[in-house]
């Protein structure tokens, strides 16, 4: 049996559980203060948007999307940035009404499509998007400047 899950756009209440979770995403503690700054500007950016899960009132997930205008694409895309469910709730498909509301978004957006890069290490979330039709069609090259 699925758990009966909410889903709603983020808002600055929901600051302390968004930095836990990207802590835990991104195993370190992230300095609260510029996280705190960044979630602010991109509440108030209609071009970025984040989703809140919830479970009997409990905040159990959240997605972001960040919408540009790319020359190559010649329109708007979505690019998944962050997808994360609390490990208790994993496999009770709160990652799939995620997905499903933000290809809502595609479609009330007009996105010509939804993109995500994941860590090499995380296979578990590769086959996860794998099952949604996300195709494997490019690789991501970082350079670091901290």
């Amino acid at each position: 049996m699925f758990l009966t899950t909410h889903i709603r756009p983020a808002t600055g209440q929901d600051a302390d559980i968004l930095y836990q979770f990207l802590c835990d995403l991104e195993e370190m503690a992230l300095n609260r203060n510029h996280f705190n700054a960044t979630l602010e500007r991109n509440l108030a950016d209609p071009l970025i948007h984040y989703l809140i899960a919830e479970c009997d009132g409990q905040v159990v997930g959240f997605v972001s999307c960040h919408i540009q205008y790319l020359l190559h694409h010649a329109g708007k895309v979505g690019e998944i940035q962050e997808l994360y469910v609390l490990p208790p709730y994993r496999n009770q498909q709160i990652g799939q009404k995620l997905i499903q509301a933000l290809e809502e978004l595609a479609r009330q957006q007009q996105l010509i499509n939804l993109e995500v890069t994941a860590n090499q290490k995380r296979t578990e979330t590769h086959r996860f998007y794998q099952r949604w039709a996300f195709q494997p069609t490019h690789f991501k090259f970082v350079r670091s400047f901290q």
